[in-house]
């Protein structure tokens, strides 16, 4: 009789083992589950715009975007999972700066870009701005080159949309020339929206390094300290970025990276 006792104690015990293993593999799969549905509601879609104009003055020499300040944001975010839609104000093909194809302005990003069919077709096909809703999308890249000092600068459809972005308080990303774009962009008060922020953006010693002073509609840095920004900087060519608020921006084509990194950071 002992020993059935001891016998029905014991089944009785691995039954209640079996059935807690049970509740924690169910536990288990639902927080599982759950974890699988909380990646799909982070899930990002980032805006990229960049320039359409292609005419460096009156030159005769061409500009437009510049190939790193594209790339190395575009797949840093990539690889991140985000859906990136790129518009530029004419739609179509975006113009690459020539000097920012060239050899000693090659990176790792601009190697993969120079390779990769899909990205390149994209920029060949781009969304004309105007088409773009602002509600669509979690934040906005604006990369460089000089192309936006012509164009971005004074695109009114541009304007209204950084500051839709803006009045959401979604991340805006710019860097180097492209700070460019938020020359006649207003706050909710109509105030210029880089009054009392902290930010960079392409150096006027940078500027006269490629002997472009008196080439460029005006200088970044001036536009941005004549508009009231809290503007710093580090020396020419140094990677820089700061971030205030919802505005990040960068000084140069080196900063592209950390202004990749703080939008990305700002959208978990």
């Amino acid at each position: 009789m002992k020993m059935l006792r001891s016998m029905a104690l014991v089944l009785t015990i691995i039954t209640a083992s079996a059935c807690n293993e049970t509740k924690k593999e169910t536990l288990s799969e639902t927080v599982s589950e759950e974890k699988i549905e909380f990646k799909k509601e982070k899930e990002m879609n980032i805006l990229f715009v960049l320039t359409s104009h292609d005419q460096l003055g009156d030159t005769g020499k061409k500009t437009g975007f510049w190939v790193e300040e594209f790339a190395n944001p575009y797949y840093t975010l990539l690889d991140k999972g985000a859906n990136i839609t790129i518009a530029t104000p004419k739609g179509g093909a975006a113009p690459i700066d020539p000097s920012s194809d060239s050899p000693d302005a090659a990176t790792d990003a601009t190697d993969r870009f120079n390779n990769d069919a899909v990205a390149k077709e994209r920029i060949a096909n781009t969304t004309k701005l105007s088409g773009i809703n602002p509600d669509d999308f979690d934040a906005v890249f604006y990369p460089g080159g000089h192309g936006p000092l012509w164009d971005l600068a004074n695109d009114k459809t541009s304007i209204a949309l950084i500051e839709k972005f803006n009045s959401q308080e979604k991340p805006i990303a710019l860097v180097c020339h492209a700070p460019a774009a938020l020359k006649s962009v207003k706050d909710s008060n109509g105030n210029p929206i880089v009054k009392g922020k902290k930010v960079t953006g392409f150096t006027n010693t940078e500027e006269a390094a490629v002997q472009l002073t008196d080439i460029v509609p005006f200088l970044v840095e001036d536009m941005l300290r004549e508009n009231g920004a809290i503007y710093s900087k580090k020396e020419d060519w140094a990677a820089y970025a700061i971030q205030d608020g919802n505005l990040i921006t960068g000084q140069n084509p080196a900063s592209s990276a950390l202004v990749a990194d703080k939008l990305l950071e700002s959208l978990k």
